[in-house]
Parts: C-alpha cells; sequence; structure tokens
C-alpha cells in the first residue's frame, strides 16, 4: 500500500462511515480495483478514527450518559438511552461473535456489493414515508436497531442507513434517531477493536502496511469524518435523509453491471 492509497481509504473512510452508503462496501471496492488484500485489522484501525469523531461530536450525550450511569438515574435526560445503548448491543455483539466473519467473506463479492447495496437504498427510500411521533426509544425498538447494526458486517450495509431509517419507520424522531444512532455505534466499535486487535495484532506487518501508511489514513479520516457527520445531520434535519438511496441505487447497479462484465 502507498501514501496515495491509504489517503484515498481514509477518504472513503471518512466519507461513508458517516453518510448512509456503507463505509466497508466502499472499502471493498477500491481495495478490489487497487488490487490490495487488506487485513480487516486495517479496516477496524480506520473505524477507530470514526469512533474517535464520534467521542467529540457527542460529547455532551456521552457525558450526560455516563453521569446518569453513575447517579442510577435512567428517566431523565439522555439516562433514558442507557437501557436501550445495552439492549443494542447485546444483538450486534452475537451477530459480529457468531456468524460476523462468515457474513463478511460471503457478501463481499462485486455481485453481493451490488445487492445489498439495493437493499440498503430501498430502506432509505421507505423512510420518506416515516412519521416521526415518539421521543423514547422502547426496549423492543432498541433490540431492533441492534439487529440492524449487527448486519451492517455485511459489506455495502449502512450501519447508519439502516439503525437510523429503521428508528424513521418505527416512528422514532429523527434528532433521537441520530444521536442514538451513534451513541449504539461506540461499544460496537471497542468491542471489534479489541477483538481484531487479539486476533489480528500482526496482520499489518504481514500485509506490509507501514505506520505511516496507517497514520495518514486515520488522519485523513479524522479530519473528513466531521465535515461527512454534519452533512448528515443538516439531512435529516432537512428531511432529506432519503435521498441518499439514489446514490446506493446507481452503486448497486454499477456493481451488477461489473459484475455482469466478467470483473
Amino acid at each position: 500500500m502507498d501514501l496515495l492509497q491509504s489517503i484515498t481509504l481514509g477518504l472513503i473512510q471518512g466519507t461513508t462511515e458517516w453518510l448512509p452508503v456503507s463505509s466497508t462496501g466502499h472499502l471493498r471496492i477500491a481495495e478490489y480495483f487497487f488490487g490490495l488484500t487488506v487485513p480487516l485489522l486495517f479496516d477496524v484501525l480506520l473505524h477507530f478514527g470514526t469512533l474517535l469523531v464520534t467521542l467529540i461530536y457527542f460529547r455532551g450525550a456521552i457525558k450526560n450518559v455516563l453521569l446518569s450511569l453513575w447517579h442510577r438515574d435512567l428517566r431523565s435526560g439522555d439516562g433514558k438511552l442507557i437501557l436501550p445503548i445495552i439492549i443494542g448491543s447485546v444483538p450486534t455483539a452475537v451477530i459480529a461473535a457468531t456468524i460476523g466473519d462468515q457474513l463478511d467473506a460471503y457478501f463481499s463479492t462485486l455481485l453481493w456489493l451490488g445487492v445489498w447495496f439495493i437493499i440498503t437504498g430501498s430502506i432509505l427510500l421507505a423512510s420518506k414515508f416515516s412519521h416521526e411521533r415518539k421521543d423514547t426509544i422502547s426496549m423492543p425498538v432498541a433490540f431492533l436497531v441492534g439487529v440492524m447494526q449487527g448486519l451492517a458486517i455485511v459489506p455495502s450495509v449502512s450501519r447508519s442507513g439502516f439503525t437510523i431509517a429503521t428508528m424513521l419507520l418505527l416512528g422514532i424522531r429523527k434528532e433521537i434517531a441520530f444521536k442514538f444512532s451513534f451513541l449504539l455505534s461506540i461499544p460496537a466499535v471497542i468491542g471489534a477493536l479489541g477483538l481484531t486487535l487479539y486476533q489480528e495484532h500482526n496482520a499489518l506487518t504481514i500485509a506490509g502496511i507501514g505506520n505511516l501508511e496507517l497514520a495518514v489514513a486515520l488522519v485523513v479520516t479524522v479530519a473528513v469524518s466531521f465535515l461527512a457527520l454534519k452533512l448528515l445531520e443538516k439531512t435529516l434535519a432537512a428531511k432529506k435523509f432519503y435521498l441518499f438511496s439514489i446514490y446506493c441505487f446507481i452503486a448497486g447497479a454499477v456493481m451488477l453491471a461489473l459484475t455482469a462484465l466478467g470483473f
């Protein structure tokens, strides 16, 4: 991997992690056309970069959640999100631990990338017809959102797209859906990072990826992330979230066309 490739992968991660168009799917496509065999650890470390952005961007909500947890206050403000975060994290962890590797490997071909881009686009488009009416996230909703987050292990399934669209379709207000989606991602990313570091601690060295390439990719990821996250927030506020479906449909069609052409 050279510096240009690491910059490109950082730009892709920093943009598509937040926008509902699947960061992993785009990384897989870029790696395919670059001719790179990149270990999972590299992708997970890029997710660590976006985790840092999450901690900074949502620092106020995170502080309130931690204070509520300390005071055992589950009824006021962001304290209401504590139990949903715990409940939502369970199915994500189960999916990742039991079938995560199989989902990632099986659906990484251009054909399946195209199919799941289209599925993601369909869910995003459906969110256009949602009606916001709920200010709280029930335990069943939290569990379902956790399942959707777990399914995002499939490349070209957008974690933010699946989780936010699901909540919108279930009537959760967009501001709450936005916050909860990314707060729920924190334990998932931390868990994935710890597990992957344990399993693949030498993977970057074996793949020939140096510290400089990794550092450059991380810096680019973090720098771009703030802009992409703000764009997503504004798009949700303007009730234009569903428009990302157009991109997903186009990306899916391109992947299917490339498959038909023998790529």
